[in-house]
């Protein structure tokens, strides 16, 4: 299991107040990730900043695994079709919930959204579910 940092963890938390901050302010754009790859894919006439926010964030993700990481990334041992099913089933709540759990979760509830507040609050009661299933009931992981 992976040890936990706080100094990463509030570096992490801080830059990305700041970056979904700065494109509200600049772009007038919520950064929720889900719209931003569905604009992107879509090629809207706004397509370049969605693909330079996407670059962006593939980039400091390798950057940071590579330069900064105090161990590599641990690999979890699930079936790709668990996975693969895992991320269709994100993709439909993400449609159903108007949005991801970036753009509710860090930009919503900044706004004080009330659908995003119970967006969240979904979200979470979710995933809880969702491992005690696999981890208890199913024993996949």
């Amino acid at each position: 299991m992976a040890s936990f940092d706080l100094t990463t963890a509030l570096l992490g938390g801080l830059l990305i107040g700041i970056s979904s901050a700065l494109l509200l302010l600049f772009n007038g754009r919520i950064a929720g990730i889900s719209g931003i790859v569905n604009g992107a894919i879509s090629f809207s006439r706004d397509s370049l900043w969605r693909w330079l926010f996407i670059g962006g964030l593939l980039l400091g993700g390798w950057l940071y695994e590579t330069a900064l990481a105090p161990q590599p990334t641990p690999i979890d041992e699930f079936s790709p079709w668990v996975m693969v099913i895992g991320g269709f089933l994100v993709g439909v709540g993400t449609r159903l919930g108007n949005g991801c759990t970036s753009g509710h979760g860090v930009c919503g509830l900044g706004r004080l959204s009330f659908r995003s507040l119970v967006a969240v609050l979904t979200f979470l009661t979710t995933g809880f579910v969702t491992v005690f299933v696999t981890r208890h009931l199913l024993e996949l992981g």
